[in-house]
């Protein structure tokens, strides 16, 4: 199980927090706990590849990884959707679809998420592509297309993404609930509260 959670934490990005690091731990433990508690999703894989998704996040550099043909980071999830067009888009192949479609499923729940109130603040701030893109749908639709790369490499995590696709809001909503008790962790009266039992 561990290693298989490893490979699927490898699927999540090139991941620089070991497991064994105090914050990777904090993100299982509340991802786990709030899927597991309050939406019912119990799966081991679903909850490992969220908290590694939070982990990978916390550098701000891979919420930006992906960067058209002119090497600019892309960071409109309407820009990403036409990125990932291998057809009739700049995306040279299937495989930089699936690259591309992952990122923006796994942009799309981690700011739905964590940061919910941004994404509206985005789409008011200036004229983008986006602002004609409905977020959740973008994100379970990138999720079910990873999910039907079902072969070769790809065949162990094909699985995983269709889950995510199918349980879409579901991840959203129990991201929303580990927001809320981290910002409950930093309030000053819980900080006292844990200085003092400590």
């Amino acid at each position: 199980m561990e290693q298989e959670g490893t490979e699927l934490g490898k699927e999540a990005g090139a991941m620089e927090i070991p497991e064994t690091h105090p914050l990777q731990q904090l993100f299982v433990e509340l991802v786990g706990r709030h899927y597991a508690q309050e939406i019912g999703i119990r799966d081991p894989h679903v909850v490992s590849y969220v908290a590694h998704l939070l982990s990978e996040f916390c550098d701000a550099e891979q919420l930006l990884k992906i960067r058209n043909a002119a090497g600019k980071p892309l960071n409109d999830v309407g820009e990403m959707l036409i990125e990932s067009d291998p057809i009739f888009g700049p995306a040279p192949s299937f495989d930089r679809e699936r690259q591309v479609r992952k990122h923006i499923g796994d942009f799309t729940l981690f700011y739905a998420g964590m940061f919910p109130e941004s994404i509206n603040h985005y789409r008011l701030r200036r004229q983008r592509v986006e602002s004609f893109v409905d977020w959740v749908k973008a994100g379970k639709e990138s999720y079910y297309i990873v999910s039907k790369f079902e072969h070769f490499e790809y065949a162990k995590v094909a699985p995983l993404f269709a889950q995510l696709s199918q349980q879409f809001e579901q991840c959203v909503y129990g991201l929303n609930l580990v927001k809320n008790e981290l910002e409950v962790m930093q309030h000053p009266i819980a900080r006292r509260a844990n200085e003092l039992i400590m």
